[in-house]
């Protein structure tokens, strides 16, 4: 029953092509061309210009774009898309953009079945269908499958943002993981996972923290402990971006410390080691973070 929902809402996404759009529709212009001559993605073209990414763009793919229009963009805070324009504001620009494209060329009936994907800045942009239509962030997708010669746009009615706090930041604003915070300050790590990556962090929370023997973290937040506590920070910590679609098909990551995390799924859970992912794909600016139940630790 989903499954022809999906196919139905694509299909009607897809039937709802205006006339500009339907002339686009088959063409043989790559995505950059083709939001040009469309004229409706003036904005959107400026921007991608502005933050060097023209190029990429229209090389050889494929690409799926989640095309903001004119009017998208115009919802946004007044002055902003002018500030985003700005040379110094650009790494930012980029990867606003990044976050509106996706690897490979999928179309609706693809798109609609996905949960979530990956985008090019790394972050994981989250895809919603219901009989109110399908979404991806807070974006209705409002047309789909114009197809280009290196991949498919599909349109939105708002920009998408990605997170833009480094993984320090929301950590701290989610208020669940103190523990986790104060343990990376002591060991001088916290300066590394703010600027550093980017990296995918495994984190456990207080919770998490609090299984441990009594007056263990208190023993491991002494001096002469704090290399065995930065050696157990780091097997929380892969490098890259690893979202729970990927990390779900794997068996193995190494680690910061430079040992291997065992990695099971099964029945739609994701464990690691013997710890369970009670969240997963929490966007940060430079990684992503999955909430674990349980602190990881090493066999050394």
């Amino acid at each position: 029953m989903k499954k022809l929902l999906a196919l139905a809402i694509a299909g009607i996404l897809t039937a709802g092509l205006n006339t500009t759009q339907a002339a686009e529709y088959g063409s043989k212009k790559t995505i950059v061309e083709t939001a040009v001559s469309a004229g409706k993605f003036n904005t959107l073209v400026a921007a991608v210009k502005a933050a060097g990414l023209a190029e990429a763009l229209s090389g050889e793919g494929p690409f799926t774009v989640f095309a903001p229009t004119d009017e998208a963009f115009a919802k946004l805070p007044e002055g902003k898309v002018e500030s985003l324009l700005k040379p110094e504001n650009k790494k930012l620009l980029q990867t606003i953009l990044k976050y509106h494209v996706v690897k490979g060329s999928n179309m609706a009936a693809t798109v609609v079945e996905m949960k979530s994907a990956q985008t090019l800045c790394g972050q994981v942009a989250p895809i919603k269908v219901s009989d109110e239509g399908a979404y991806i962030g807070k974006a209705k997708i409002t047309a789909t499958d114009i197809k280009c010669s290196n991949g498919v746009i599909h349109v939105i009615d708002t920009v998408i943002l990605p997170e833009t706090k480094n993984i320090a930041e929301v950590a701290v604003e989610a208020g669940s993981f103190k523990t986790l915070v104060a343990a990376l300050k002591a060991t001088g790590l916290a300066d590394a996972i703010a600027t550093g990556g980017p990296f995918t962090v495994f984190a456990p929370t207080d919770e998490a923290f609090g299984k441990l023997p009594e007056g263990t973290v208190e023993t491991l937040l002494k001096e002469e402990n704090l290399p065995k506590l930065a050696a157990i920070l780091k097997y929380h910590v892969v490098e890259g971006f690893v979202p729970a679609a990927t990390a779900s098909k794997l068996d193995s990551a190494k680690t910061l410390s430079g040992e291997e995390l065992s990695i099971k799924a099964k029945w739609g859970k994701v464990m690691i080691n013997d710890a369970k992912v009670i969240k997963a794909d929490v966007n940060a600016f430079n990684g992503i973070i999955h909430v674990v139940d349980t602190v990881i630790l090493p066999e050394s």
